[in-house]
This record gives C-alpha cells, structure tokens and sequence, in this order.
C-alpha cells in the first residue's frame, strides 16, 4: 500500500476531469485519484499556558490594586468628613443609677503614664461632657502615677475649663495609684476620695539625665558637638554635666515645682494660707490613703460608687433620677481598617528619639521616666 493510500479519500475532487468512457465504447475509467492531506491541529507548549497564567496573574494584580487605592481613598474621605464627629462621639457604659434617666454623671477615666496627648481619649471623654448637656456632674477617676509636667499641665487645663464652662461639680476617685502628676491633675476636684489602699502623694519634680562619658571612652566612642553656645550641649549623654549646667536644669525643676505647689494651693483649700504644711509634705514622698487623708490631701477614703453617689449629691440628683456612665473608646469598621496604617511603631525612630529627649516630669520615684 503506497502512501498516497494512506492519505487519499478515494474520492474525487470538485472539478476535476472525470473520464467516463467515450461515447459508444462501452468501457468505463474512473477517474485519477486525488490524494488529500489532513494537517493535525497546531499543539499548545506548557509555554504558552505559562505565559496565560502570568497574564492572567498580572491583570487581576492591578485590578487588585486599583481597587485597593479607591478603597483607601475612600476611607480616607469618609474619616476626614466624619472626624469631629468621631471625636466626640463615644461608646457610654452604664454604671449604676436608673439606666432610662436623662441626667447624667460621666465617669472621666485618666489610665497609665501621662503624657499631655491632645487628640487622645482624655481630650476626647472631656469634649464629650462639653456637648452632652445631660451631663450634669463629674467623676475623675485616677489610675496614674504621673506623667509629664506639660502633660499633666494641659489636662489640668482642659478639666478646669470645662468645669468652669459647664458649671458642673467634679469628684476624685483616686484608684491604686494617683501619684506626682496623677495628683497634680486632682487638683480640678471639688471633692478627692482615695480607695483604701491607695498610693498617692509624690508631690515633687525630676528631670531624668544619665552620663556615659567614662562607659564611651571604655568603647571607644568620643563625641564631638558642634554647638552654637557652650550650654546648647547641656544633658548629653556623652559628657560629664558641668556646674553651671547642673544650675540651669535645677532652675528648671523649681520653677516646675513652685508651680506644682501653686496648683495644689488653688485646689485644696487646707493649704492656701499655710504654705509650711504643704512644704512638709511636698518632699517626693508617698503616702497611704490614710496617711493622705490626715495630711489634708484627699477628703475621703471610698470607691468608685462612692464618689459617684458624692457628685449626685453635689449636682442634686439621686440614683432614681439618674444615671452614671462610663466612656469607652468607639472602634467601627473604617478604625480597624485603618489601625495598621494609623498606629505608629512602639520601636521607631520617633519613639526613641521621644525617650532620649530630657523631660521634666511628675513621676512617681519608682516609675522610670519613660513616655
């Protein structure tokens, strides 16, 4: 069998000459086979599906990310429009009291280290009392063995004014810890209870300075400033403080702490015409709830209940008309959605640049001056 066998049809082609027998001869010749070829289907390499798949990958990679930056402009849009209202708008967490009442004591919490933050969620619970004119009386209550003498200074502030604008009483609950500038900031309280075992007190200033001189020159490390006065470099790390440094960074400190004492003889009257007792007490030094209340520096040993049913009574309201509320922080959607792009390092180069820096600040002595 030949190959034009294998490959033909035995069929004739359109068109082509068929040659029966001539006319009258009786015979009749089929007609010349035309052999046809069949061409197999091209075959598709493992080349080009990769190149599919890479196509593929790339076109819903930037689908992907065209999406992801609407969304993010998005988000951003909506949190720019909606930031004051979410500053002030805060989850409320009842207490105790008639939970359907009108009236209100807000329970201002001031937690942890301070450090004078003023968008953080101290500015936020005060803005609250501000627009909420159900409020009609309020608790501080004090978990801080200090902070910052600015920090503390700035909440201070803010506590006052708004006790001032919204003519409302406020009541001190000092819990385990309300030390140095937790104490300064209690100084806005009408009246200051302290729990019974309470640590308060540590009416003093401190500026934390550290020097390494002898530990560089032991590695090798000599530091060379280029400054613009021979006092720009006072504090450094790196070089032993001079007399005359030390005298301005203890100026520093009295002034700080002339104005700590101020602050304490505007808020508790017991002090105001006797400056000696408070001189007595303002060495640094901690005292017990008791001791505290002996000396003058709080009115009461209770809890929490028990300065907010005081702040009732001093606003003339009971626990059948009203109701305290405790404010939490308020996390949507778009929060923690964002929460990755809006939280900054613990570790970054802010930070330790925040730690380096010397601060005065109201610390208790056993907490380490850190931000």
């Amino acid at each position: 069998m030949s190959t034009n066998d294998i490959y033909s049809t035995g069929v004739s082609q359109p068109g082509s000459a068929q040659s029966n027998s001539a006319p009258g001869s009786g015979r009749f010749t089929p007609p010349p086979y035309q052999p046809m070829y069949f061409q197999p289907e091209p075959q598709v390499g493992c080349g080009t599906y990769l190149f599919r798949f890479v196509m593929i990958v790339l076109v819903v990679g930037i689908l992907g990310g065209v999406g992801l930056v609407l969304l993010l402009v998005a988000a951003g849009t909506v949190t720019a429009s909606v930031q004051h209202a979410s500053e002030t708008s805060l989850t409320e967490k009842f207490i105790l009291g008639d939970p359907k009442a009108h009236s209100k004591v807000a329970v201002i919490t001031v937690e942890g280290v301070i450090t004078g933050s003023e968008d953080g969620f101290i500015p936020k619970q005060i803005r609250q009392v501000l627009n909420d004119s159900h409020v009609e009386a309020v608790v501080l209550r004090i978990e801080s063995p200090g902070g910052t003498m600015a920090g503390s200074d700035y909440y201070h502030y803010l506590l006052t004014e708004m006790k001032k604008e919204r003519n409302i009483p406020v009541v001190v609950s000092m819990g385990s810890i309300a030390a140095s500038g937790g104490y300064y900031i209690a100084m806005v309280g009408n009246e200051i209870y302290a729990e019974h075992s309470t640590i308060t007190g540590s009416i003093g200033v401190i500026v934390s300075l550290f020097n390494g001189e002898d530990l560089c020159e032991k590695i090798g490390i000599e530091s060379t400033p280029i400054t613009s006065g021979r006092l720009k470099a006072m504090g450094s790390f790196s070089k032993r403080m001079s007399d005359e440094e030390k005298e301005v960074w203890q100026r520093l400190v009295d002034n700080s702490f002339e104005r700590f004492k101020q602050v304490i003889r505007d808020g508790r009257n017991v002090f105001a015409n006797d400056a000696d007792k408070l001189n007595r007490l303002a060495t640094g030094q901690i005292y017990t709830a008791t001791e505290a209340k002996d000396n003058g520096l709080i009115d009461e040993i209770g809890f929490l209940d028990d300065a907010i049913k005081k702040a009732m009574s001093l606003a003339a309201l009971t626990e059948n008309n009203s109701k305290a509320i405790r404010y939490k922080p308020k996390l949507s959607f778009m929060d923690a959605l964002l929460e990755s792009r809006t939280t900054p390092n613990k570790f970054g180069a802010e930070t330790i640049a925040e730690i380096a820096t010397p601060r005065v600040y109201l610390l208790c002595p056993f907490v380490p001056p850190i931000p």
